[in-house]
């Protein structure tokens, strides 16, 4: 099978090299030209908890001219948009999965390219980076969840999941999506904007006496405005679930601390900001999570004007 993964970086690039590691032709599209100039010159390599491999893939900084039975869409949840260059990859017959964090992302997906073919998944305790160009690394591999944008079309979503499984993932189909990305927003809420304002790691904060007590609070928020909106998820203990959630990747640096360090847009606005704006969907507040989010787009705007 021929698949596109549309934002080859750190979690994009795992994808890849699996997907290629099963035999899969794997097109990878980034934006990063020494990413994908490496990865054109040397090969992919993976490392980590998956292992240690190097698979051969073509790298395009654009999208090529070809057909695709599968795209990922795997840039952030800011670049989303961004994913209409790649609309003419997919063949008419193909899938679109697409893997944020977050809330929202999958809604300007399925603008672009419509509902019927769209997945969406949400990859749990990953930790991914990269280490230079062409080498991505991860702390974890626990889970992709995945599920139809729109009740359906089950043997597409199956064939989707039979790949990544193929490929090593532990990959299963749910039949509501947004239990899952509700279950992982409340562990990335409480460490993507404190690790962001403190510059420490995951663990650092479940330690931390000072910071581990927001990170907690901002973690019980979320998830007493999922049960406000009555999203029926599995946790019964906020508290022990993100604590339990940090122990298995205490060297993790989240994505977004690692864009306030290169002075990039990140993805604060659908973590602890998505809090604020499904608490005011039920008629509540969130202060915790709008004082952080706050608090970082400030740190975010300040770093991104010292690069320019």
């Amino acid at each position: 099978m021929r698949i596109a993964i549309f934002g080859c970086g750190a979690m994009g690039s795992i994808y890849a090299g699996l997907l290629a590691s099963a035999g899969h032709e794997v097109i990878g599209i980034d934006r990063n030209k020494a990413h994908v100039a490496a990865i054109n010159a040397s090969g992919l390599r993976v490392v980590g908890a998956s292992g240690d491999r190097c698979v051969a893939i073509q790298a395009y900084t654009d999208p090529p001219d070809v057909e695709v039975d599968l795209l990922v869409i795997a840039v952030k949840a800011a670049h989303v948009g961004e994913s209409s260059a790649a609309s003419s990859l997919v063949k008419s017959t193909g899938s679109i999965l697409t893997i944020q964090n977050g809330l929202g992302s999958a809604d300007i997906v399925a603008d672009v390219f419509g509902n019927e073919r769209l997945i969406v998944g949400v990859a749990q305790g990953f930790g991914a980076s990269l280490q230079a160009p062409g080498i991505s690394h991860h702390n974890d591999m626990k889970a992709i969840r995945m599920g139809g944008y729109t009740q359906g079309d089950s043997v597409r979503l199956n064939s989707v999941v039979n790949i990544f499984q193929a490929s090593g993932f532990d990959t299963q189909a749910v039949d509501n999506i947004e239990v899952v990305q509700w279950e992982k927003l409340i562990c990335n809420v409480a460490y993507s904007g404190p690790c962001a304002l403190t510059g420490l790691t995951v663990g650092e904060v479940l330690d931390d006496p000072i910071v581990g007590p927001v990170s907690r609070a901002a973690a019980v928020e979320a998830w007493e405005v999922a049960k406000k909106r009555s999203i029926p998820i599995a946790v019964d203990d906020p508290v022990a679930y993100v604590q339990d959630f940090a122990e298995r990747m205490r060297a993790a640096r989240p994505s977004v601390l690692l864009d306030i360090e290169a002075g990039r847009r990140s993805e604060i606005d659908v973590i602890n900001g998505a809090v604020e704006r499904e608490a005011m969907r039920v008629g509540s507040v969130a202060p915790v999570n709008a004082t952080i989010t706050a608090l970082v787009r400030s740190l975010e705007e300040r770093t991104i004007a010292e690069g320019n």
